[in-house]
C-alpha cells in the first residue's frame, strides 16, 4: 500500500502551482494574445486566431528599429559574455592565493550588485559626458553592463576554484607541462562546464538588461529599450508577437548553452576516465 501523504504536501504542492502560474502566467498570456486575428486587441477575448501580427512584426515600418535594436543587443551580449568569461577566469585564478588587499577588492567587486542599477547607469553616463567621450551602447553601455555581469561570473569562478584539486596541475607540471599548457590542457577542460555557465550568465544578463543601459546607450536603443519605447506608441498585438519571439529566442539560447555544458561535462568525464586508466 502507498503511504498516505501528509496534509502539508498538498499545501506545498498548491503553493508551488500558484508560484509557477505567477512566474510563467504573464509569458503564457502574451504568447496566447500574440496569435490574435487581424481585428484583435491587447486584451481578451480573442478575436480570431492567426499569425497576422507576426507578419506585421517583420515589416520594418510597423515596429521602428526593432531589428537594429535586436542586432545591437546580440552584439553587446556577445561582447559582455566574452569579457566576463575571460576576466572571471583570470580573477578566479588570482584569488586562489591570498594577497594584500584581496578582501577589500572582493567586497569592492560585489558592491556593484547592491548599488541601484539606475545609479550605475547615471554615473557611467556622466563620466563619459564629463570626459568628452561619446555615450554609446558599445562603450559606455558595455562598461555599465560589465558592472552587472562580472560579479556573477567572479563569484561562480571563486566557488569553482575553491573546490579545484591542485593535484591535477601538479601532475601536469611533473610531466613537464608549462604554466600555459597546464592552463590550456588541464584547467580549462576541467572547468569548461562552469565557463559555459558564466558565458550564459553574461549573455542573458546583458541581453535583458534595461536599467544599466537606459542612460548609457546613446542615440541607438538596445532591444529592451526599444520594447519599452514601443509600449508607449504601439497599441496592437504586434508588441505581444515581439515578446513571444524574444522569449523563444531566450529559451533557444539557454538550450544551446545547456547542450554545450552537457557536451563539456561528458568530455570532462572521459578525460578523467582516461587519466585514471593511464595511472593504472
Amino acid at each position: 500500500m502507498h503511504e498516505k501523504r501528509p496534509g502539508s504536501f498538498y499545501v506545498l504542492a498548491a503553493f508551488f502551482i500558484v508560484f509557477m502560474l505567477f512566474l510563467y502566467g504573464p509569458t503564457i498570456t502574451i504568447g496566447i494574445l500574440s496569435f490574435q486575428g487581424p481585428q484583435g486587441g491587447l486584451t481578451f477575448p480573442m478575436r480570431g486566431v492567426s499569425t497576422h501580427w507576426f507578419h506585421q512584426l517583420f515589416q520594418q515600418q510597423s515596429v521602428g528599429d526593432i531589428w537594429g535594436a535586436f542586432r545591437r543587443s546580440v552584439a553587446l551580449g556577445l561582447m559582455v559574455m566574452v569579457t566576463t568569461v575571460v576576466i572571471s577566469v583570470m580573477g578566479g585564478l588570482a584569488f586562489r592565493k591570498r594577497f594584500a588587499g584581496s578582501g577589500s577588492l572582493f567586497y569592492l567587486i560585489i558592491a556593484s550588485l547592491i548599488i541601484p542599477s539606475i545609479l550605475v547607469s547615471l554615473g557611467v553616463g556622466l563620466i563619459f559626458s564629463q570626459l568628452g567621450w561619446d555615450v554609446h551602447w558599445a562603450t559606455s553601455g558595455f562598461g555599465a553592463q560589465l558592472t552587472w555581469t562580472l560579479p556573477f561570473g567572479l563569484l561562480i569562478m571563486f566557488a569553482i576554484f575553491n573546490r579545484f584539486n591542485p593535484a591535477y596541475e601538479e601532475a601536469a607540471r611533473d610531466q613537464g607541462a608549462s604554466a600555459w599548457q597546464t592552463l590550456r590542457h588541464v584547467v580549462i577542460p576541467i572547468i569548461a562546464p562552469s565557463l559555459i555557465g558564466v558565458a550564459l550568465f553574461g549573455f542573458t544578463l546583458s541581453y535583458d538588461e534595461f536599467a544599466r543601459t537606459l542612460l548609457t546607450s546613446g542615440s541607438h536603443n538596445t532591444l529592451p529599450l526599444e520594447i519599452y519605447g514601443m509600449t508607449t506608441n504601439v497599441t496592437s498585438p504586434v508588441l505581444f508577437a515581439l515578446g513571444t519571439l524574444t522569449t523563444v529566442f531566450s529559451f533557444a539560447i539557454i538550450a544551446i548553452f545547456v547542450a554545450f555544458a552537457v557536451a563539456a561535462q561528458r568530455r570532462r568525464s572521459k578525460l578523467a576516465s582516461d587519466a585514471g586508466k593511464a595511472t593504472l
